[in-house]
């Protein structure tokens, strides 16, 4: 197991550039996604698919307004696990976990999941 999550850190920092439709770069030809995401509440949607789901997604999405902060991370063989906040603005939005199955050949994304919710902060101690 290592902490070194390549393809995570390439992601996030893409996603929250002027151009998070680079991530489309990231992604292998058989590529699969699901991205639950809450606003709390009980207001939630899933966005999932192949590559045209992740172009659904990256359609909807608030460009230039959100941050992804990769809290903790590691990689076993080719998947690539995290926790993490989103912020606005510099305040906290949500938690999220994400997994990555990398393509050892490539370094690209086969498959994506990602899990986002509003309704639970971690209490993280400092390494």
């Amino acid at each position: 197991m290592t902490t070194e999550t390549p393809l995570l850190d390439a992601w996030f920092a893409t996603m929250d550039s002027d151009e998070p439709e680079r991530v489309l770069e990231k992604i292998t030809d058989d590529f699969q996604m699901s991205v639950v995401f809450s606003k709390g509440d009980g207001q939630t949607a899933e966005f999932c698919g192949d590559r045209a789901g992740l172009v659904g997604y990256l359609e909807q999405r608030e460009k230039n307004t959100l941050v992804h902060h990769l809290v903790r991370a590691a990689a076993v063989d080719d998947v690539e696990l995290g926790f993490g906040l989103v912020t606005r603005d510099g305040r906290f939005e949500a938690s999220f976990n994400v997994t990555a199955l990398v393509d050892p050949a490539s370094g690209r994304c086969r498959r994506l999941l990602i899990c986002r919710t509003p309704e639970i902060t971690f209490p993280l101690s400092d390494r």
